[in-house]
């Protein structure tokens, strides 16, 4: 029997449910095709996540997804997937554009929530002393938390359109930022098909005060040092050393984004309606790819995924200009450039082989990260013979993990891999076991300095809230969906 997630997301975890599924290899698992699936679904883990995996409805949501029109070859999961509002947190899936179907549960609330990484010309031995400070000045120069902003710095209504349009482009073109950061976002920093007046004025609203800011939950910036190079070739090409500095952002398009998706989860229900699409779950509604209301919610979604990028730019010169006033030291010698950045809730439109045949296909990645591979033209021209960086983070306690893009991902997984280490807790629960605790002394007696909005924050992403993402790296780097590069572990972390 298909199951039904909870009506709304954080809302409460809906009761665990028993399922058969077939253990396909050791890092490969199917639920075959049953019921209204069009398709199978496949999901990425081995034997140990898979038991934390089966506790909670995110395998149900799998199989939901499977019954929507148009899917193509499967129901994907990664080994991080965790349940969430209509599609699971770490699933993917491609729909056909002629009978296939574009859904925001299969994007989420935080449009092109992503990561960026950068990377300095620092040694951990140079930045030893100054953690403290640096993080101190991180902190005051980017605003963090709900309903946070920046007194200095605020959108009027027409950079904000040109901002929705042309994303971190933007941000350059008004002194934010260098032009070679483009090269190394993924599609250059701004979807084109970007549709500013298919964003509500209340999303607009939203995102004008928000520009620049980190927001709440589990986004940060995080201060790193790369503590192992696994792949010499690949880091040396993406300019990663043993010991050196790197930063890495995590955030979206706050905001703007959530109110993007509440604003078409209505238009949804009524176009899956008019369209005679049956939903095994309300929060599955979705219309044609090629629909009015389909086309509507792309250049709505689109937009705000370049708020996102354009969001990350301004976090990443505020992190060159943190660097510059602790270290006393231009912008030529601190050498922070970006390696990538990356999005992990996004929906779009791509070219695949299927069957041996190119195909354009609606690829929905949700908690899911792009992973192409050697040699594809969308992979940046410096990394072309290494393939795309990805970008895995961790828990603030333990280590995030740089991997590249396999030519096996472009085939069985739509080039798509895992995003991070996917919650074990949930926020409510790692409360309550984080009570009585000073967390940030237990992140200094790990040798990391930790600075927050507030101590609620810091209850609700303790490391034990999170699987290991070692683990969940483990299980790409061994399935050849991604390829381990190197490990960073955290020296220094502010949080929303």
């Amino acid at each position: 029997m298909i199951g039904h997630a909870s009506p709304r997301e954080g809302a409460g975890m809906p009761e665990p449910v028993r399922l058969e599924i077939e253990k396909i290899d050791d890092c490969r698992y199917r639920i075959p095709k049953q019921g209204r699936m069009n398709v199978p679904g496949i999901v990425f883990a081995d034997d140990r996540l898979m038991e934390g995996i089966r506790e909670d409805q995110a395998l149900v949501q799998v199989m939901n997804v499977a019954c929507l029109p148009g899917i193509v070859r499967a129901s994907l999961a990664m080994p991080d997937i965790h349940w969430g509002y209509g599609f699971p947190i770490g699933g993917v899936a491609a729909f056909d554009l002629e009978e296939g179907v574009i859904s925001p549960g299969g994007v989420g609330y935080d449009i092109n929530c992503g990561v960026r990484l950068l990377r300095s010309g620092l040694s951990a031995g140079e930045a030893g002393g100054r953690i403290r400070e640096l993080v101190e000045a991180l902190f005051r120069n980017i605003p963090t938390g709900v309903g946070s902003h920046r007194k200095d710095f605020r959108l009027d209504q027409k950079s904000e359109v040109r901002l929705l349009r042309e994303g971190a482009a933007w941000a350059v073109k008004n002194g934010l930022g260098e032009e070679r950061d483009l090269l190394h976002i993924e599609e250059g920093g701004g979807l084109e098909g970007a549709d500013p007046a298919c964003v509500s004025d209340r999303a607009k609203e939203r995102g004008r005060a928000q520009l620049g800011t980190l927001g709440s939950g589990n986004h940060f910036v995080e201060v790193q040092r790369v503590a192992e190079v696994y792949d010499e070739e690949a880091a040396r090409a993406l300019g990663l050393e043993r010991d050196a500095i790197t930063i890495s952002i995590h955030t979206g398009s706050r905001g703007l984004g959530y109110q993007v998706c509440d604003d078409f989860l209505q238009v949804m229900l009524r176009a899956s309606r008019d369209h005679g699409i049956h939903l095994p779950d309300p929060q599955l509604c979705c219309a044609p790819v090629n629909s009015e209301e389909g086309r509507r919610y792309i250049g709505a979604m689109y937009a705000a995924a370049n708020f996102a990028f354009g969001n990350r730019q301004l976090i990443t010169h505020w992190v060159r200009q943190s660097f510059q006033e602790v270290f006393q030291k231009g912008p030529r010698d601190l050498g922070i450039e970006v390696v990538y950045d990356v999005c992990h809730n996004i929906a779009k439109i791509e070219t695949h082989l299927v069957d041996g045949k190119e195909r354009r296909l609606c690829v929905h990645r949700k908690g899911a990260t792009r992973a192409f591979p050697a040699g594809h033209p969308q992979t940046p021209h410096a990394y072309r013979d290494v393939g795309q960086p990805v970008l895995i983070p961790g828990d603030m306690g333990r280590y995030s993990f740089v991997l590249v893009g396999t030519q096996r991902a472009f085939e069985e997984t739509f080039g798509s891999t895992c995003h991070g280490a996917g919650r074990r807790l949930s926020r409510k629960a790692a409360k309550k076991s984080a009570r009585g605790r000073s967390i940030v002394r237990d992140m200094e007696d790990r040798g990391i300095v930790v600075r927050a909005d507030g101590y609620a924050t810091l209850a609700e992403e303790i490391p034990e809230a999170y699987k290991d993402v070692a683990e969940v790296v483990d299980v790409v780097h061994r399935a050849g969906i991604s390829r381990r590069v190197a490990k960073l572990v955290p020296i220094g972390v502010i949080k929303g």
